[in-house]
């Protein structure tokens, strides 16, 4: 039986005799003393944001789910068999660095196995200066991987915020199920406020710039670009949602935070893309559909987006891959999850890499990767140190007395991670060198061959280009040279370890900077 940690913005699961032993526990945090006077001090779910993330990682299956009859079916968890510790970090949005470190020091100590996280910050901060990279690095010491929202600032570049590399950051994508509203309107009457008007509905008519998303409103509402919303001229009648089946799903969302890492270039972010568009889930009877004033409608299951949705599908998937892996690190976890992942279209979606990382998550594959790129404490200490860390700042993330010198100072390039990222600053051909070390989980006896697929003006070499496995864990080195001639848009590739079962895919990224 897992057991799962999870952060939220606002978190309670509602018990009953039927999920009395799914929710075992539930604490709220105030560590830095301020009175809230807005919301009551407790872990009750005052906004149903929570709940949702919650139901999304470990529900168990209910029939007949929908929300008022949208997306009908039966809702289900990705790891409906776990358990689920909840810990409050935020009150009314505001979510206080002492209460984030607070509730992972209790989560850690509680023994969670994975750690779901749909918190983040508004912009990157470098890793000393971000609670949720501090905290993350504590639980990635003790064994327990953080899995990370992106971020909802896209599309703009560079904007994602979670981002550090001991954590899994997760971008959202589309599912082939959306809804449309077809209306028809003609008495040309526009009412300033429909709620205090006694409308029944709403017809809303302007660019909001995200096509790709469906919005939930206190009354029935459909939304018109601008120039479909002046063209309507005819009777008006109640309109009515659909659901089509969306043929270029999975596509990164436009809300979701764009790479490039603005902290560390040559780690690309974001690491993985998993369903946060349109997502049907358990909601808090606490609160209302939209929660907005006037809105009095309480419902078990609401539909909302945010890489806040896709984060808990991504921790679904690692808990998955835990069950049958209860010894993995988080980096060997992390690695099935991004090296088996689904390769996505550039074609769809123009910032590539930067919008979807290794692509869309495959939990069934996770669970047997091949190989993994394995990395622990020292690891990311020795890249700390590469980054400029000194005594003083190394302390903030590790807590402990760690310390940098020749031989605990790594370059970002020797980082052992799943994907490849070289930058420049100036247009031109730039080259560089990684190191890395796969650990055999497959089978004992084994043969990789290396596969590269690289577009002109990206040249890859790998030595060796065949790795032999007589042992389950045993690790073999190889060293890729990326040679790259950069200019205004980026080059992208990647190196596949093939072994006739197994693909063992890795992102290799170079661009300007």
């Amino acid at each position: 039986m897992f057991f799962l940690i999870h952060f939220s913005i606002l978190k309670y699961y509602f018990l009953t005799i039927h999920n009395i032993s799914k929710l075992i526990g539930a604490k709220y945090y105030n560590a830095d003393g301020k009175e809230v006077r807005t919301e009551e001090l407790s872990a009750r779910d005052s906004g149903g944001h929570g709940t949702h993330t919650a139901s999304t990682v470990a529900g168990r299956a209910v029939k007949n789910a929908s929300l008022f009859g949208l997306a009908n079916g039966t809702a289900r968890g990705g790891v409906p068999s776990a358990r689920i510790a909840m810990y409050k970090i935020c009150f009314k949005g505001i979510c206080s660095d002492a209460n984030i470190l607070a509730a992972f020091d209790d989560a850690i100590a509680d023994g969670v196995d994975i750690i779901s996280l749909s918190v983040g910050h508004l912009s990157p901060l470098d890793y000393f200066e971000d609670s949720i990279a501090i905290g993350a690095f504590h639980s990635m010491k003790n064994g327990i991987l953080t899995s990370n929202a992106a971020g909802n600032s896209g599309p703009s570049p560079g904007s994602i915020s979670n981002l550090s590399p001991w954590s899994l950051s997760v971008a959202a994508s589309t599912i082939d199920r959306k809804f449309l509203t077809q209306v028809v309107f003609g008495n040309n009457m526009t009412y300033e406020n429909a709620l205090q008007s006694g409308a029944s509905g709403v017809v809303v008519a302007g660019d909001s710039g995200y096509e790709d998303v469906a919005f939930s409103f206190p009354l029935p509402t459909t939304y018109l670009s601008s120039k479909d919303g002046h063209a309507v001229d005819t009777k008006c009648k109640h309109p009515k949602s659909r659901e089509p089946v969306d043929e270029a799903a999975p596509v990164v969302a436009s809300f979701s935070s764009r790479g490039p890492n603005q902290i560390t270039l040559d780690i690309l972010k974001p690491d993985i893309t998993a369903p946060g568009v349109e997502i049907l889930a358990a909601w808090s009877m606490g609160t209302t559909v939209t929660g907005e004033l006037g809105d009095t409608r309480v419902v078990p299951f609401n539909i909302i987006s945010g890489t806040s949705m896709a984060c808990p599908h991504a921790t679904g998937a690692a808990a998955y891959v835990k069950s049958f892996h209860p010894t993995w690190s988080p980096s060997a976890i992390k690695s099935a999850l991004m090296t088996t992942a689904t390769p996505m279209s550039p074609a769809k979606n123009s910032d590539a890499e930067f919008a979807y990382g290794s692509g869309q998550i495959d939990p069934s594959k996770a669970a047997d990767p091949g190989l993994v790129y394995d990395a622990g404490e020292q690891d990311f200490v020795s890249f700390l140190c590469g980054q400029g860390y000194n005594a003083t700042t190394l302390k903030i993330v590790t807590g402990d007395a760690s310390t940098c010198s020749a031989d605990t100072n790594t370059t970002v390039w020797n980082l052992n991670y799943p994907s490849f990222a070289l930058s420049s600053q100036q247009p031109g051909s730039i080259s560089q060198t990684f190191n890395r070390t796969v650990t055999n989980v497959g089978a004992a006896d084994s043969s990789y061959q290396a596969n590269v697929f690289a577009p002109s003006g990206l040249v890859v070499k790998v030595n060796p280009s065949s790795l032999a496995f007589k042992a389950v864990g045993e690790k073999q080195s190889f060293v890729v040279k990326v040679n790259a001639t950069i200019g205004t848009k980026a080059l992208s590739g990647s190196l596949v370890w093939s072994d006739g079962v197994h693909n063992v895919t890795s992102p290799i990224v170079a661009f300007l900077s």
